[in-house]
């Protein structure tokens, strides 16, 4: 167990920033079930995107690593390290003890031990961390079998607290560091503010489309997996009454839901029935997707705000975050979860969709009777 000292801080990092929603919706979220400002610091790489969607409303302070105050003493320390015994990681190894020592570091980077390339940096980052801090925690992670190298194991043996968001990733990481529990992601406790609706925009008789760049990595052929989203779309309008909203999730330069989004916005503007959501907070993402009567989502939170809200969704995932969930929430991810890598026709993910859809009411009922104690498991 950690035990809280006087003066201790939690001090969230692995925070890439808010221009990543569903960062931003952990960052919100963990901040409030730590306690709010007065005990919780966010290092954020982009402190900018966290001041203009307000996810530094929730914690004391966002500091950024090449934040050492000019002419301050961990200023000159850095200097002296870098002239004399030429360290030229100086900055980053004063910031770090100035920033984790005797506080707890918790890293809020779920998805960074899905990815070799990013287990490979929290690795080494940890490495330094524990030198200065009281206890490492690694919040509300999914964890992919293939990234765990032997260095990686070692890294995640050293946890004093692992929370699992997901029980694929609890089972695994249970053999490797015992203090490891099975939880809700934090984003599941996410409030709703609920904007005025785009025009075109049918309140509960919409389905949300998330479509992410990023899945197009994964699939057989990125232009596949576009033309399964205009297929769907084409189905919507043509065979039912419904509208579409297009509603992008992250909107980083190099990894922007808003061009796919756009592409198929452009497709079905003249319909009058597909509109596009603007970029916005997490909170107010959440609004949108929770006046929809269907969801059909990309990225890991936007489903999470679908499930959250009880809206039917269909996740077209590429890892084991978006099985293990779905798993969770109703004992199988078959029905729940299209794998990208399993597209194989043009037509798929509207069968899938088509699926789901004929469950409406059994899905809609049975997350309204699973989320308040789910969403106890993140609490």
């Amino acid at each position: 167990m950690i035990k809280v000292r006087m003066n201790m801080k939690y001090v969230l990092y692995m925070h890439g920033g808010s221009g990543n929603h569903g960062c931003e919706a952990i960052v919100r979220t963990t901040a409030k079930l730590l306690g709010g400002p007065e005990n919780v610091k966010l290092w954020s790489l982009a402190k900018q995107e966290d001041a203009r969607y307000g996810a530094a409303e929730g914690v004391e302070e966002i500091v950024l690593s090449e934040q050492l105050k000019k002419f301050s003493p961990g200023y000159f320390e850095a200097q002296l390290r870098r002239r004399l015994l030429g360290q030229q990681d100086a900055n980053m190894k004063v910031f770090l003890r100035q920033q984790f020592r005797d506080n707890v570091a918790v890293s809020v980077g779920g998805d960074n031990y899905c990815y070799p390339w990013s287990a490979k940096q929290a690795v080494e980052l940890n490495r330094e961390i524990r030198k200065h801090c009281r206890a490492t925690v690694l919040w509300g992670c999914s964890v992919d079998p293939e990234a765990v190298t032997p260095e990686v194991r070692e890294d995640l043996a050293k946890y004093d607290l692992i929370t699992a968001r997901e029980s694929i990733s609890y089972e695994l990481l249970k053999a490797i560091n015992p203090n490891t529990v099975l939880v809700a992601d934090p984003a599941f406790t996410l409030a709703r503010r609920d904007l005025p609706l785009p025009e075109g925009f049918a309140e509960h008789h919409t389905v949300g489309i998330n479509v992410s760049p990023l899945i197009m990595k994964y699939g057989t052929e990125g232009l596949l997996i576009l033309e399964n989203y205009e297929h769907l779309i084409r189905h919507i309008l043509e065979n039912t009454q419904m509208h579409v909203c297009l509603i992008p999730h992250v909107v980083w330069e190099q990894n922007d839901d808003r061009e796919p989004c756009r592409a198929l916005f452009e497709k079905f503007r003249d319909s009058g029935r597909v509109c596009m959501a603007p970029d916005c907070n997490a909170t107010e993402l959440k609004g949108f997707i929770a006046r929809c009567r269907f969801l059909v989502a990309a990225r890991t939170h936007a489903s999470i705000a679908g499930y959250s809200s009880c809206v039917p969704t269909l996740v077209l995932g590429y890892s084991v975050k978006s099985r293990g969930i779905a798993r969770d929430l109703f004992g199988t991810e078959k029905g729940y979860v299209l794998p990208v890598q399993a597209l194989k026709s043009g037509h798929d993910l509207t069968e899938a969709f088509r699926r789901m859809a004929q469950q409406e009411h059994e899905i809609r009922t049975a997350l309204e009777e699973i989320m308040p104690r789910y969403r106890q498991r993140a609490e």
